[in-house]
């Protein structure tokens, strides 16, 4: 079983809508991870305008993908580099430490992901 920041099991993301990498509702990754989807947040306004700004519209239905679109609320795998990028821009979602994947902390400390923390 994979591990969260915490150390202990992951849990479950999100399963309405369906996240993660391989679309399983766990922020897990691997070889095919380009991205290292590995952070849980929750979704808020001010990060969905962020990322739609940067190049990543992630409010837009594609049904090719069978993906509905994010609303605030919404939980959702992040890249990490994508949360770490929002952070240093002070539009950080918050995150959810039981579904954020061990891995994350090889980019962003636990004290900072802490602080964040729903």
């Amino acid at each position: 079983m994979a591990k969260n920041v915490l150390g202990t099991d992951l849990a479950p993301c999100c399963f309405q809508p369906v996240t993660g990498f391989y679309r399983d509702g766990f922020c897990r990754t691997g070889a095919g991870d380009a991205g290292v989807h590995v952070v849980c947040a929750e979704m808020t306004e001010e990060f969905l305008s962020f990322s739609k700004e940067v190049g990543n519209d992630l409010t837009t239905p594609n049904p090719d993908f069978e993906f509905p679109g994010l609303v605030p609320g919404d939980s959702w795998c992040l890249c990490v580099s994508r949360w770490v990028e929002a952070y240093q821009a002070g539009v950080a979602p918050p995150v959810i430490l039981e579904a954020t994947h061990i891995s994350a902390l090889e980019f962003v400390e636990r004290e900072v992901l802490e602080i964040f923390a729903v």
